[in-house]
């Protein structure tokens, strides 16, 4: 099970010194044999660390897959998948992690065409793909600020008819929710600075592959040739923080569930978007997708626009203003001034990503922010301070 995976990391008892805590192995290089062999099965750090691989069996073990890379953050482990890939048809959805599509919009550059699609709409897919021309079909579920939900066994169905590979962005979910590879996937990826650390301290990338391949080879050489490995520092950071990753996932969705629905129907709010809501519209795929919750991320709207979205975000005190997501504090984010001109994202959509906080008080800090009026100059009474 991932609780016990998890919480085990793979290697606890190994080291020579029987340590219950995973060491980290900081060597650049490694000594050869008598007979000029390496039998360690280890020649240079670039690409033989053994701090990042083990962190790469346990991602591997907790997507089911056959082996998995860690890449120095998200951005370079899904850029080396397509630099791996040749000159390609690839669909790729319209409402996706910004920094991606911005780079995707650009492919052209390596040969790459580009198609966005609405990949809720499994007709709009179809018509996306070209047998015999589409080479990828990436998919980012539940997506990145909107959280809308793709049908991956059904869009792998529909792309390897057609002779293409499904890449999964399942950074918002974790295989402890979901495990893309189980529903038909070929390659899944995490920007694992969110959940897969945790902690907000490591900058991170994972892919995993269901099997052998011409592309998983060529991108384990350009990670090795660019050099875009992590150090054995991050990878220890990381797999301290998978330890307690099924533990966090689990509490952050009941956490989110809890604040969606509060929020759900609030006057100040124009939508609450979580996929775990009856009326989302991507929710019985997400109930069928998805097991044991449905994520610690969610998104809401203000009446008022981009101003009183951003007032809302000056008024919070326990919430933190800051990008990215899936640490233990809880943020709150305006992402349509993070992701700048072009970005599809409504400017009056502020972004929350749930922490490991009471939710009574994160809901607390949410109505005092949303109440009309000016901001307040204190931080609201919260159950956790202590009596002076």
């Amino acid at each position: 099970m991932p609780r016990t995976l998890t919480a085990r990391a793979l290697g606890a008892g190994r080291s020579l010194a029987a340590s219950l805590t995973p060491p980290i192995d900081v060597s650049a290089t490694y000594m050869r044999d008598a007979d000029n062999g390496y039998s360690s099965g280890h020649v240079y750090g670039r690409k033989d660390n053994a701090s990042v691989q083990q962190a790469e069996r346990q991602i591997a073990d907790l997507e089911h897959a056959r082996e998995a890379l860690l890449f120095g953050s998200g951005m370079a482990a899904a850029t080396t998948l397509f630099l791996a890939a040749s000159p390609t048809h690839i669909v790729a959805p319209r409402h996706m992690y910004w920094g991606l599509h911005v780079w995707l919009a650009e492919a052209h550059r390596y040969g790459h065409e580009v198609t966005f699609a609405d990949m809720a709409d499994l007709d709009a897919i179809g018509r996306a793909i070209r047998p015999g021309r589409t080479g990828i079909v990436w998919i980012e579920t539940p997506s990145n600020p909107l959280w809308t939900v793709t049908d991956i066994a059904a869009v792998a169905e529909l792309a390897h008819r057609a002779g293409a590979l499904v890449c999964v962005d399942s950074t918002a979910v974790t295989p402890v929710l979901t495990r893309p590879l189980d529903c038909g996937a070929d390659i899944v990826m995490h920007s694992a600075t969110k959940y897969l650390n945790g902690h907000s301290d490591v900058v991170a990338g994972a892919l995993a592959a269901s099997a052998p391949s011409g592309l998983w080879d060529r991108i384990a050489a350009i990670r090795d040739q660019h050099g875009t490995t992590p150090g054995p520092f991050d990878a220890w950071l990381l797999m301290r923080g998978l330890r307690t990753l099924d533990l966090r996932v689990r509490e952050q969705s009941r956490s989110a569930a809890t604040l969606a629905g509060r929020l759900a129907g609030h006057p100040a709010l124009s939508a609450v978007l979580y996929p775990g809501l009856a009326d989302h519209p991507g929710h019985a795929i997400a109930a069928r997708q998805m097991s044991g919750g449905f994520g610690g991320m969610l998104s809401i709207r203000v009446r008022g626009g981009a101003a009183a979205a951003v007032k809302v975000a000056a008024n919070v005190h326990l919430w933190r203003r800051a990008t990215s997501f899936g640490g233990i504090e809880s943020l709150i984010e305006h992402r349509s001034s993070i992701e700048g001109q072009g970005s599809p994202c409504p400017d009056d959509l502020l972004r929350l990503s749930v922490g490991l906080e009471d939710p009574d008080d994160l809901f607390g800090d949410l109505e005092q922010a949303l109440a009309p009026g000016p901001p307040i100059s204190s931080p609201p009474s919260v159950r956790w301070r202590p009596d002076p």
